[in-house]
């Protein structure tokens, strides 16, 4: 998968949680940054949920995934981001979804499970979470105009684009 896909993902998926920041307890949703940790490392995160107020906020990593669901592993990763730099809690995005594993990890971590489909858009999607689902369509519709201009003299004779008068 080139690597852009992967990068508009992960920005479909922040843009599309802002859309629905209050299901998460969060006023807005960032994109990509660089969060501390209190380890001394730094963990890049693919978006983050702001809370207006308070300066909670959670972690949300997105995995594109097409062939299997979210492993233990990734889920256990994301659970210790979490964990160390001081965040409320995380989301984890994939178009499957998490395995059995995972989702034992994320009910202890307070991760939410986010599924939206790998080819989504701002506009055109399929999300699922918290026994949500969130669908957006969009169409086009093409349309024509057609202007009939009939100029005529001051005899009400009609006279052609070219100035000729008809008969």
């Amino acid at each position: 998968m080139p690597a852009m896909q992967w990068k508009t993902y992960e920005e479909v998926s922040a843009y599309l949680l802002g859309q629905f920041a209050e299901n998460f307890g969060v006023g807005k949703f960032e994109g990509k940054q660089v969060v501390a940790g209190s380890s001394g490392t730094e963990w890049e995160i693919d978006a983050k949920g702001c809370s207006d107020d308070d300066g909670n906020f959670i972690v949300v990593e997105c995995k594109r995934h097409t062939r299997s669901g979210i492993s233990q592993a990734i889920t256990g990763a994301l659970a210790w981001t979490i964990q160390d730099t001081g965040a409320s809690g995380g989301i984890l995005v994939s178009p499957i979804g998490l395995q059995e594993g995972a989702k034992k990890v994320a009910a202890k971590a307070g991760i939410i499970e986010v599924v939206l489909n790998e080819n989504s858009t701002t506009t055109d999607y399929f999300m699922k979470f918290i026994n949500k689902f969130c669908v957006g369509l969009s169409s086009s519709v093409n349309t024509s105009d057609a202007i009939t201009i009939t100029l005529t003299d001051k005899n009400g004779k009609v006279i052609d684009y070219r100035g000729a008068i008809n008969e």
